[in-house]
Formats: C-alpha cells, structure tokens, sequence
C-alpha cells in the first residue's frame, strides 16, 4: 500500500463517490476501534501489513498508528486524503487493496467503517484483551423485574439494545435435567427430579444448584473438561505409543475439583506444584500436568528435536489454556496478527527448559522418569519383608564370596605360555572368560564395560566387577556354592520387580540444576539455532510480579496476579461455555485480533473481576450463572433476524451431548453406570480388531463386571487409537491441547447408539429393569421408561407410537424366539432367567428406540 505519486486532486475524485455516502454518516454512530475496525484489519490486511516483521510490505504497518500515519495510508479526521481509503475504493485492480490474489475482499460496510473511522480521527486503542479487566458498571434496564442478577441486566441490555425479549423460564423438569447434565455430566434420577418438583419452597432452585455443585460426580464432570487442555492420554503417542500411568494425575484433578480448590492455587500446582516450599505429595502429582506431552520412543529418535517439541507443546498449552492466545504460529516467526514476537516467544519456551524429562529413544512401555510411586501400605509391607530378605541373602552371599575370592589365584593371567602348557586348565580361568565374552552384548552393561578396558588401566573396581561375576556366575570351583544363593536372591528380586510394577505412579516435573539452553529456533528448526535467550514474559503483558522468581513457579503466580488481563476472562469464558455451550467469545482458545469479539464485553470484565475478587472460586462462578434467569430460560426455537445466531442469549442454546456423556447417559438411565471414582484406567466394549496392540503384543481387552460400566470419563485413552464410539462424537485425540470439541452430525453416530454393544447391553438391562421393578401394566411401564429416559412425562402421541412399537416388536419375536435370545442375552450384565425371552426382546427394542431419542442425547 505504499502511496503512488498521484496528484491529491485524482486521489479525491477517485474516492469521491464512495467518501459522500460515508461522509453523511461519519458524524452518527461512533467507530469503535477495537470491536469495528482490528478485525477487519486483522482478517484482511495484517498478513502483509502487521505484526510480523518478516512479512511486511511497502514499508507500512495498519497495526501502529504512527507508521500508517508517517507511510501516508492514514490522515486522522482526512479519509479523502488517506491512501488506504483510496487503495480499498479503487476499480483498478492493480491498485486495489487487499490485492486479488490474497481471496480476501472488503464489503461495502468494511469499507464504510473503515472511511467513517478515519474521519473521525483514526483513533487506535490497545486490543481489549491485553487491557486489564475492570468492573463494569451494572446497566439499567427497562425489563428490571426480569434481572436475578447483574448477569441478566447485561443481556437484558444488550437485548434491549437490539428490541429482542428474552424466553420464557424452562420449566422444572429440563431445568434440573440441564443443571445436572452442565454440572455433573449426567442426567437427573427420577428421585431427584420428584423430590425437585415437591419443592415448592422459594429457594428450592438454588438449593438443587448447591446439590448438584456438591456431588462427587460434579469434580469428574470438571476433569473431563480439564483433560482435553491437559491432553491427558494413557500413551505416550507417535507410533509405537506404548502405555504409561497418569491416572493418578487425573484423579487430582477431580479432587481438586470436588473440594473447590481455587483455581489460582489450582493454576500453580498444575504448572509449578514440585517447586512449592516444602510440596506435598498431591503438589507433585499436580505438577505431572507438564509431563502429558508426547514421547517418541522410536529407535534412533534425536533426543534433541524432541526435548524441543515437548518444551514448544507446552508453551502453546500455556497459550491455549491461560493466555487464550494462538501461540503456535510463533514457533517460526513474529505472530502475524498479535503483538507476540519470535524472540519472545522462546523467552516463554524457556521457562519449561528446566524440566527433567528422558532422552527420546527405545525406552517402551516403561515409566518415564521422573516419577512418583504410591504404593498401597500392603505393598509397602511386603517390599519391605522380601527386602529385608534379600539383605540377610546377600550378607551371607557376601561371606562366601570373601572366602572363595581369598581362595581363588588365576596363575595364567597374563601369561601364555604357561597357558599353552596347561590348556585345559586355561579355558576355566577367568583370563580366557574375559577373551571370550569381549564384545559379547549378551553380558551385563557393567561386565561388558569393564572387559573392554585394558587389563593395565583397569580401576580397581573394574577388577572387582569382573572377578566378582566370574567367580559368582562362571567358576564351577565356586558357582555350584554361590549359585544356590544367587537364585535365591533372583527369585526375590523377581517378587519385588512385580509389586513394583504393580505399585500406582505417575509423571512428575522436575527441575534440572541447569536448565536446557534455550535459543530462538529459526523457523522453529531445533537444530537451526539463533540467539540464545532466556526466560521473560511478552513485553505487551505486565511483568512478574515483585519478589516472584524467575522460573514456572514465577510463571504460574505471573498468571493469576490481578494485575494480569488474560488469565481470568480466558477461565471465566470456558465456564461461561461450559454452561452455555459458546463462550462469551466463541474462540475460546483465542482472545486474539483474530479471535471473536466478545457477545457482551462489560459482562465478560464484570465476571472476570467478580471471579478474581471471590478467590477464583469457580463452585461461586458456575452457581452464579446457574441462578441466572438468562441460564432459566426456556430453548425453545425462535427465529430473530437481528441475532439468528443466539449470541445475545434470548433464549437457553440446545447442543449435542459430548462423547462420554452419550455414553454415560445410556449406562446411567439403564442403571449400569459405576459410581466409583478414580482408579486405573478401563476398557469397554470396541469393535473386534479395532486395536491389534502394535509393538505391544497385547490386545484391547475389555474390562470385567463393575470396571466395564465406569464413565467415559476413565476409558483408556489411547492416543494412536482413540475409542472409535468416541472418535465418531468428536473426543480428541488429545495428542495436543484442545480447547473446544467441534459437533458434528453424521449417520455413524445413529450407527453407534444403536448397535454398540455398550448401547444394546444398556437397553437389554434397562428393559429388565422396567419389567421387574415397574407396575404390571403396559401403559405404566411405558410412562416409567419415558420418565427414566428423558426426565418428563410422555405425551398421548408418543404413548401410542411406543405401544404400536412394542406390539410390533412382541410379535415379531414370539415369531422368532432364537432372534429374541441374542437380543436379551447382548452383554456381560447378568440377565434373570424368569423373564420371557420374547418380552424381555421387545421391550429391549423400545428400550433402545427411548436411549436414541433426540432428548436423551442433547442439552435443551
């Protein structure tokens, strides 16, 4: 865009007719900057005109005002007078900006805007995420009877503003089905949902919300959540993705959520808990957050290049998760559209540099150090006597092995003539040992280390090991005598190696006494180095705070400092989009200029601020919104051409369950679902040969009795074969961060629901439990299925469609009783042998038709 030499009076009749029509509305409505103007530079001109220094053209950056005002694209208060206005309004396709060949274009409003802001003097403000948040003044509304709380005057307003009015209030039933499944992740029982609608008390909303936020199904609900940004796997990834152990990492977050640990503390022990004074067990547990990057275990990976990938994994975590900025594209250069630098991005890479990791390379399916073993007190007990065993083993192994040494001479060592005299007696001598097993893989590291030294510059303990094993394992003058001690000792070990193995551990951070040297990586090649750097936060977020050190542990406490404009709206917003199903800002990992404007800005600084002042107390946060009447309102549909998208919330959103929650709706309704927490990870049900084990040798094996019906929320989480029931209803891989699941609607997820065979046992036991403990009755065992299934009564409509469909299906299996026996037999859940094979079939079908109707499977 740089200026042409045109004379100023071309300028001004080329743009004329475009200027005049802007001109009569340039003194309305203000140009708001920031919510008008950056993206619209940001999405069509910053990829040459913007942050990254490497990219720009013509000399002319639109994210500083005073190089676009020196370069002449901008003239304050002047539009007819400013090259930009020109460039976007010019016919000349050579000339005109964004150039054809960007397939980006300006509409005429783009260009309107853009007109009108120069105008009015082209006023630039820092982008609103990077400004502190403060709390907004609570509106005024007309509609005030409606306002529960300064939630409702902010959408009120906003609606107001736009001449919508809100829903109508959901009635009880999905109001407690919704709460519970935003909550808890799981339907109501008809108990609760009764006892609910019994409570005519005025606060009896507000105490089922306090129900709801104290159940333990609540802290897994959370976890869930958590584990996508955590990228919590049960391998470690790339392409052998052998299995390792962090479950114990994920039952800390469910504790840690359950007993409404502040996320500000929460924060510092998930990135920084092993550096706390004095840090707890659960601390460094806490800490294993950093430790769910991939490892390459593949023979003759660089271990270079992938210290280098973990680090840059978890700098865009950190970006993902608390900055809520696209941090990825910064590996290689300046950020295009935010004011984030190559430079400064390694600065923040540096702060994980120090973390203690193993080298990449063959290491499969065995722990990564460093760890954290708990073993339970009947497995300290045991360790403890067959050790106490091994000791008194080798003490005595250690007397015999003094006497056989002191009685053992090797006269032909270094001598072979007097070897060649006395043959046979040479081959026995630990001379000709060493000469035969040099070079011989098949011996211990440390005997193989020590032969290949020189018998004269051998140390005295390289003598040792080699006499050592040669008269414990090789000499028949003392082997027969030790051996019998050596076995035992072997056998011992044995034990112990598999309590060990069976001993619960996790991944833990560690920090090294010097940390990996960090360098800004050209084109974010690790093995292409540029300037060394160290560790420092991007220069447009406020500093450290004072006294803080310079390390994660100074990093953590940087991001929950009040002081720190990113970290509570990017918190507030997930929870905001956990209730909601859409954050405030609908990039949730993004609070870019490339990100969505906030649907309502004061609102999002006004949570921000009450999060913060309340101790970061997400329990208060979600309550808040729960007994809002915005959060009340019903979802029926309504069509408002001034927000066809429901971004000013006239009424509830209605979304597609997660994958889990599907899952864990279906064992819940038919009362299969495990209530246990925690604990290793388990296998349901999957298609045969779906997994084969790779390099493992081993196969998916489905888990037993109570472990098959736990919630989705503990299914082994394979990262290079995820569970295809999940796959097909959008669970990510969770090889990286992931911010938000995408919803997608295609036949395979009919397909799964309605012949998985979790699905198909869960109708089989759900219909055995609507004939043993419903009424006698047809017509009451299908209200009570409906009830169970969705919460609410049936209509007469859809009594008749379940009756038609049960007669059909009594019919077609008393017709067919060998069909009506694979139906009722689906499963490893008992079946009682009383029930009519036929019956039980039929009632398995509408069971199933109930398990897959729209209402069991969505949020209204």
């Amino acid at each position: 865009m740089s200026r042409l030499p045109l004379p100023l009076i071309c300028l001004t009749l080329a743009i004329q007719p475009a200027f005049a029509a802007a001109q009569g509305s340039a003194k309305s409505a203000k140009v708001d900057f920031d919510r008008d103007i950056r993206p619209i530079l940001s999405g069509k001109c910053y990829a040459c005109h913007g942050p990254d220094t490497s990219k720009v053209k013509a000399k002319l950056r639109l994210d500083q005002r005073d190089i676009a005002i020196k370069r002449g694209a901008i003239v304050p208060g002047k539009a007819g007078e400013s090259e930009l206005v020109r460039r976007i309004h010019s016919a000349d396709p050579e000339e005109r900006m964004p150039p054809a060949a960007s397939n980006k274009t300006l509409s005429a409003e783009e260009k309107q805007l853009l007109t009108r802001w120069i105008e009015q003097g082209a006023p630039y403000t820092l982008h609103w995420a990077f400004i502190k948040p403060v709390r907004s003044e609570v509106p005024h509304v007309k509609a005030s009877t409606w306002q529960k709380h300064p939630i409702d005057a902010f959408v009120m307003a906003r609606l107001e503003q736009a001449g919508i009015r809100p829903s109508e209030k959901a009635d009880s039933v999905t109001l407690i089905r919704r709460l519970s499944l935003d909550l808890r992740g799981l339907p109501p029982s008809l108990a609760e949902v009764d006892a609910f609608l019994a409570d005519n008390s005025d606060d009896a909303y507000a105490k089922l919300v306090d129900r709801m936020l104290a159940s333990p199904r609540y802290g897994e609900k959370m976890a869930q959540l958590w584990l996508d940004l955590a990228r919590y796997g049960d391998t470690s990834g790339y392409n052998q993705d052998s299995t390792r152990q962090m479950w114990l990492w994920r039952d800390g977050v469910i504790k840690a959520f359950n007993d409404n640990q502040c996320f500000d503390q929460f924060t510092i022990e998930q990135l920084a808990g092993d550096l706390l004074p004095s840090a707890t067990v659960a601390q460094k547990i806490a800490s294993g957050f950093n430790r769910n990057t991939r490892f390459n275990e593949e023979d003759g990976a660089d271990p270079e290049e992938f210290f280098v990938r973990s680090d840059i994994d978890r700098t865009n975590t950190l970006g993902q998760v608390w900055l809520g900025l696209t941090l990825g594209c910064v590996e290689c250069h300046d950020h295009k559209y935010d004011p984030i630098s190559h430079k400064e991005y390694y600065q923040l890479f540096a702060y994980f540099s120090g973390i203690k990791e193993p080298k990449a390379g063959f290491i499969h399916d065995q722990p990564l150090p460093p760890i954290l073993s708990l073993p339970t007190p009947e497995q300290e007990k045991e360790l403890k006597r067959l050790r106490v065993e091994v000791a008194e083993i080798e003490r005595e192994l250690a007397k015999e092995l003094k006497r056989v040494w002191a009685g053992y001479d090797d006269p032909y060592e270094g001598n072979p003539k007097e070897a060649a005299l006395h043959l046979d007696r040479y081959r026995e001598s630990q001379a000709a040992w060493e000469l035969k097993i040099d070079g011989d893989r098949d011996q211990p590291v440390s005997v193989r280390t020590a032969v290949s030294i020189a018998a004269d510059k051998r140390t005295p303990d390289d003598n040792r090991v080699l006499r050592e094993y040669f008269l414990r394992k090789i000499y028949t003058g003392s082997r027969d005598v030790l051996g019998e001690l050596d076995n035992d000792v072997a056998k011992l070990d044995k034990q112990i190696r598999a309590i060990e193995l069976s001993v619960p551990h996790a991944m833990v951070s560690e920090e090294l006494e010097t940390p990996r040297p960090a360098f800004v990586l050209i084109r974010g090649e690790f093995d292409k180095k540029g300037e060394k750097v160290g560790r420092a936060v991007p220069a447009v977020l406020p500093p450290l705070p004072k006294g803080s050190t310079n390390n994660r542990l100074g990093l953590a406490q940087w991001l929950v400092s009040r002081d720190h404009p990113l970290t509570a709206r990017v918190a507030v917003n997930r929870l905001w989009a956990q209730m909601f199903g859409t954050g405030i800002v609908r990039t949730i990992g993004d609070f870019g200029s490339q990100g969505d404007y906030p649907s309502h800005p004061e609102l999002l600084d006004w949570l921000a601020v009450e999060f913060m002042e309340s101790g970061w107390d997400v329990k208060a946060m979600l309550k808040a919104i729960a007994l809002s009447n915005t959060y009340r309102q019903s979802s029926a549909y309504r069509s408002e051409k001034a927000d066809p998208d429901n971004r000013l919330l006239y009424r509830a959103p209605r979304y597609r369950l997660s994958a889990e929650e599907v899952r864990d709706s279906a064992l819940a309704i038919s009362g299969l679902l495990s209530d246990r927490i925690g604990g290793p990870s388990v296998m349901p049900y999957q298609p045969a040969g779906f997994y084969l084990g790779k390099f493992e040798g081993w196969f998916w094996q489905a888990s037993p009795d109570e472990e098959q019906y736990r919630r989705g929320l503990y299914t082994f989480w394979r990262r290079s074969a995820l569970h295809p029931m999940f796959a097909i209803f959008d669970a990510p891989t969770r090889e990286e961060c992931a911010v938000a699941r995408p919803r997608t609607n295609t036949p395979l997820q009919a397909l799964v629901t309605l012949n998985d065979p979790t699905f198909v046992e869960a109708a089989r036991v759900f219909a055995q439990r609507i004939l043993l403990d419903g009424p006698e009755d047809l017509d009451g065992r299908l209200k009570l299925a409906f009830r169970k299934a969705v919460s609410r009564p049936p209509l007469d409509a859809e009594m008749k469609v379940l009756r038609s469909r049960y007669q059909a299906q009594l019919k077609h299996y008393e017709a067919d009783r060998a069909a009506a026996s694979k139906v009722v037999n689906a499963g490893a859940a008992p079946r009682p042998a009383t029930l009519d094979v036929a019956e039980h079939a039929a009632w398995t079908t509408v069971a199933s038709m109930l398990l897959n109707l729209d209402e069991v499977i969505m949020r209204e």
